[in-house]
C-alpha cells in the first residue's frame, strides 16, 4: 500500500509564497513521476508540475516562472516552491506519484491553499 502524506498548505496575501512537500511511503516500486495538481472548486483537477527521478520537469504554463518543484530520490519526497502567488492559484493542491510497470496513479488526500487579494 502505498501513501502519500502532504504539508504546507495554508492562507497566504497574493504575491506572497507558500512551500509544499509531500512525503511518500510504503510498497513503492519502479517511480516513473511525482508531482502536484489543483482542483480548484467547481472545475476538473489539474496538472501542476511534476518531476522524474532523472529530474525532468514539467510545468502548467499558468506556474512557469512562479513554481518550483524538486524532489529528494531517496527520501521520496517532492516539494512544490510556489512565489508571487494569485488568487487564481486558489485551490486543493494534491500530491501524485506515478509508479509501477502500469503506471498507477496514487494521490494525496489534498492540502488547501487560498490567496486572497
Amino acid at each position: 500500500q502505498v501513501q502519500l502524506v502532504e504539508s504546507g498548505g495554508g492562507l497566504v496575501q497574493a504575491g506572497g509564497s507558500l512551500r509544499l512537500s509531500c512525503a511518500a511511503s510504503g510498497s513503492i516500486f519502479r517511480i516513473v513521476a511525482m508531482g502536484w495538481y489543483r482542483q480548484a472548486p467547481g472545475k476538473q483537477r489539474d496538472l501542476v508540475a511534476t518531476i522524474t527521478p532523472g529530474g525532468r520537469t514539467n510545468y502548467a504554463d499558468s506556474v512557469k516562472g512562479r513554481f518550483t518543484i524538486s524532489r529528494d530520490n531517496v527520501k521520496n519526497t517532492v516539494n512544490l516552491q510556489m512565489s508571487s502567488l494569485k488568487p487564481e492559484d486558489t485551490a486543493v493542491y494534491y500530491c501524485y506519484l506515478g509508479a509501477g510497470w502500469s503506471t498507477t496513479d496514487y494521490w494525496g488526500q489534498g492540502t488547501q491553499v487560498t490567496v486572497s487579494s
